[in-house]
């Protein structure tokens, strides 16, 4: 008889792995010294000090070794990754404090692009987080990395084990182009539809609209009733047809041509989508993008050069950490060195810790008290002499 698995174990192993997977967006990143002088990085781990720039008028990036070395102890929190991005820490932003790591920097990274991220607040609904009153899972678009609560994309969200890529829908309609790329390549749409009852309608394939001949950054989707409903049905229709296409290896009607842009072809194939809510794309869909010289002209003219750039994805920088990270965690060098057995007393540990730590936290917050350093130095004092009544129980 197989011996029964442990859930316990299961769950261990499975928050070991969430450990390591969240480590990946650091490892990436030097922790030892400042980014500044590699220029604008194409992806790094970025932070805002709530302590030296407070103010949302000036908002304020720093890298991962200063936020370690120069703002150690400083109310600090994590903004994920952001693109061609400078360290700030000790520019003009920070008035008189300098930093420890390159005391000498330019007074301001022009090229550095903020949002309402670094103050703190996300979404459309621009609320912070976490947000003690919503638990909604939060999603970034790679397009103007903000984050997005699931309820606010404008449409239904796949399981998260399959969210890929995002890009939201205030973006999609800055760079319109991309709707007839989502149309071919993009996670199917599930939205919902105000009349269930509503007939399709039949739209020859290969029908293609007059301002879709070629790119386009300035066209904006017609929000009509009536051209909203046509598209939905193009929708519906098109998505059978594709997935027929491709099951089949069939061309289909429109692809005899002889037109050299990417995006020109699909164009003509007709393949059209709602123009609604944000968009889940597979992590291959930026080697569809049509590089010609028109599209990129097109890509540059609408800000998103970076979709052309494979490396510019979050995996491709997850990867790159977890290939050849800066420096590897304490923890994780500590138990790649150990037995399995030991791996997993020092993972129970591990999240015995971070429990405790969250709940000291959300009681200080629920009796409204200021956690001080007496607070915290009393915590592990208990914790201390929790962990020496069960060592001595264990020798009764």
């Amino acid at each position: 008889m197989a011996a029964q698995r442990d859930p316990d174990l299961d769950n261990i192993l499975a928050n070991e792995e969430e450990l390591e997977k969240a480590l990946c967006v650091l490892a990436g990143s030097d922790p030892e010294n400042c980014s500044y002088s590699q220029g604008y990085m194409k992806r790094q781990a970025v932070f805002a000090c709530n302590t030296c720039t407070p103010s949302a008028a000036e908002p304020a990036g720093i890298c991962l070794a200063c936020a370690n070395k120069c703002h150690d102890g400083h109310d600090i929190f994590e903004l994920y990754t952001k693109r061609n991005f400078r360290c700030d820490c000790g520019n003009n932003k920070f008035q008189s404090f300098q930093c420890q790591l390159i005391p000498s920097k330019d007074k301001i990274n022009v090229k550095n692009h903020y949002n309402h991220n670094f103050s703190g607040c996300y979404c459309i609904c621009d609320r912070p987080y976490p947000d003690d009153q919503d638990n909604d899972e939060m999603i970034q678009c790679v397009v103007c990395e903000d984050w997005f609560h699931s309820r606010h994309l404008g449409c239904t969200v796949v399981e998260p084990e399959e969210l890929q890529e995002m890009v939201c829908e205030a973006c999609m309609n800055k760079a319109p182009f991309l709707w007839t790329y989502a149309a071919n390549f993009a996670v199917p749409p599930v939205i919902s539809v105000s009349d269930p009852e509503e007939e399709e309608v039949e739209i020859e394939e290969g029908g293609q609209r007059e301002e879709d001949c070629e790119p386009s950054q300035s066209g904006e989707p017609s929000t009509s009733l009536e051209h909203t409903k046509e598209e939905e049905s193009t929708n519906r229709s098109s998505l059978c047809k594709r997935t027929h296409d491709k099951m089949t290896g069939s061309p289909g009607k429109a692809t005899t041509k002889t037109v050299t842009c990417r995006l020109m072809e699909l164009q003509v194939q007709g393949l059209e989508r709602l123009r609604k809510g944000a968009v889940f794309w597979p992590y291959s869909w930026r080697s569809e993008l049509c590089t010609c010289t028109s599209c990129k002209r097109a890509y540059v003219a609408a800000e998103v050069p970076f979709l052309m750039d494979q490396s510019d994805t979050i995996l491709a920088y997850e990867n790159r950490g977890l290939d050849e990270p800066f420096g590897q965690h304490p923890l994780m060098a500590l138990t790649s060195s150990l037995d399995r057995v030991q791996q997993l007393e020092v993972i129970y540990g591990f999240n015995d810790l971070t429990t405790s730590i969250s709940a000291f936290l959300n009681q200080c917050v629920a009796e409204g008290k200021k956690v001080t350093v007496e607070a915290v130095q009393e915590f592990f004092e208990e914790l201390r002499a929790r962990k020496r009544r069960r060592t001595s129980a264990g020798y009764d």
